[in-house]
């Protein structure tokens, strides 16, 4: 077994990193948020969500315990969404929000099933056939287009928030949130309909790269994160 490729080191160093800043911050993170106070066992379900980030990050980076570790993330990311996050659609429909949060945990859970599905074993395909094969890789992609869709739509419904990331050097920011976000909304679809559906997936997924370095490092320095 071999570890698939770039994608795959950045996502397990992602989980990783998850891991750790929850087990340094004694808080949940932006991906399992938000859990009521009133949760019974609150803090021991804390600490379990990010050691099993860093556990299953880590063990993705191994060639012998890859498989098992993407199998294991990826139903309990699926379970958390389905249990905890997706409860917000159910009780605002209406308010974008509640997709754009579901988009960030969908498009992880879209990785880990991704991973599931190239990283599959014997006894992935024998037990967990939909979820490990070619209808398997399509529910990701599925999954994936619509988070993208929910990004995009977030970034009209809250210009006001959304302009003010796009770094001072570059002029124009309301016209840069509009394109963004359209980009996510085109990506989306393509995936959707199977029409340029790889292209507009690297692409996303550059544009989110680009996010990571010109975004949010600077809001971090500032101390506004």
């Amino acid at each position: 077994m071999r570890i698939v490729g770039v994608g795959h080191a950045v996502f397990a160093l992602t989980m990783i990193g998850v891991g750790i800043l929850g087990l340094v911050q004694g808080e949940f993170v932006q991906i399992w948020q938000p859990v009521p106070r009133a949760w019974p066992a609150r803090e021991a379900l804390m600490y379990l969500c990010a050691a099993g980030s860093l556990g299953c990050g880590a063990g993705l980076l191994w060639p012998r315990t890859a498989a098992p570790a993407a199998r294991v993330l990826f139903f309990y990311l699926l379970v958390w969404m389905l249990l905890v996050k997706a409860r917000f659609i159910f009780l605002a429909p209406t308010t974008e929000v509640s997709y754009q949060s579901n988009g960030e945990n969908a498009a992880i859970v879209a990785a880990a099933w991704t991973l599931l599905v190239r990283l599959a074993s014997d006894w992935d395909r024998k037990h967990l056939g939909f979820f490990s094969g070619g209808n398997g890789l399509r529910g990701a992609r599925v999954l994936y287009a619509l988070a993208l869709i929910a990004f995009g739509l977030s970034h009209f419904f809250y210009l006001q928030f959304t302009a003010p990331l796009v770094p001072s050097w570059l002029p124009w920011p309301v016209g840069w949130a509009y394109f963004t976000g359209g980009t996510y909304l085109a990506a989306g679809l393509a995936m959707l309909v199977g029409i340029g559906a790889r292209p507009a997936a690297m692409f996303s997924a550059l544009q989110m790269g680009l996010f990571t370095v010109l975004v949010w490092p600077p809001l971090v320095l500032a101390g506004t994160l």
